[in-house]
C-alpha cells in the first residue's frame, strides 16, 4: 500500500510538471488556458504528503489567476481602443492571432522567424486589416494595430510571468520533497 501511495505522489509530481509546461505554452497560444493550468499544478501539489501551501497562498494565487485571465481579454481590447481602434480592429486582431499561430504552422511556415512573425504579426496585421475593412483611414488603422500589438504583448507578458513564478515554486518544491 505504501508503494502505491509513493508512486501516486510521483504521478502527481509528473502531472504538475506537465501542467506547468502546457500552461506556459497556453500563455502564448490561443485556446489553451495557460494561467488556470499553472494554478491547477499548484493545487495538485498541495494534496501530496510532502508539499503543502498555506490557504493564504492558494487564495492569493487563485485570485491572481482569475484577475490575469480576465485582464488577458481586456488588455488587448483596451490597447486597441486606447490607440483609437474600433470593434473591427479588435476582431481583426483576434482573427490575426489565430491565423498567425494556427494557419502558418499548418502551411509549414514555422521554421525561422516566420513562427514569431505569425505570433507577433498576426494580431498587428489582423487589427489593421479589420480597421481597413471597416473603412477606417490608414493612420487610424495603423494606430489601432499598434495598440492591439501592445495589448497582446502586455497580456502575454502577464500570463507568462505568472506561470513562470508558479512553475518555479512548483519545481522547487518538488525537488525539495526528495530531500
Amino acid at each position: 500500500m505504501l508503494i502505491f501511495i509513493k508512486n501516486m505522489e510521483y504521478l502527481i509530481y509528473l502531472l504538475s510538471i506537465i501542467l506547468i509546461i502546457v500552461g506556459l505554452i497556453g500563455d502564448i497560444l490561443p485556446g489553451i488556458p495557460g494561467v488556470p493550468l499553472s494554478y491547477l499544478a499548484l493545487i495538485l501539489l498541495h494534496f501530496t504528503d510532502k508539499i503543502s501551501y498555506t490557504p493564504q497562498m492558494l487564495i492569493i494565487t487563485g485570485v491572481l489567476c482569475v484577475v490575469i485571465t480576465v485582464l488577458d481579454y481586456v488588455v488587448p481590447i483596451w490597447g486597441t481602443k486606447k490607440f483609437g481602434g474600433t470593434k473591427a480592429g479588435v476582431r481583426g486582431s483576434t482573427i490575426g492571432l489565430i491565423i498567425g499561430v494556427l494557419v502558418l504552422p499548418l502551411l509549414g511556415i514555422v521554421i525561422g522567424p516566420f513562427g514569431i512573425i505569425g505570433l507577433l504579426g498576426g494580431p498587428f496585421l489582423g487589427a489593421y486589416i479589420g480597421e481597413k475593412i471597416a473603412g477606417v483611414d490608414d493612420h487610424k488603422a495603423w494606430r489601432s494595430a499598434v495598440g492591439s500589438f501592445i495589448g497582446f504583448v502586455a497580456g502575454t507578458f502577464m500570463k507568462v510571468a505568472y506561470s513562470l513564478v508558479l512553475g518555479f515554486i512548483a519545481i522547487k518544491d518538488i525537488v525539495m520533497s526528495f530531500f
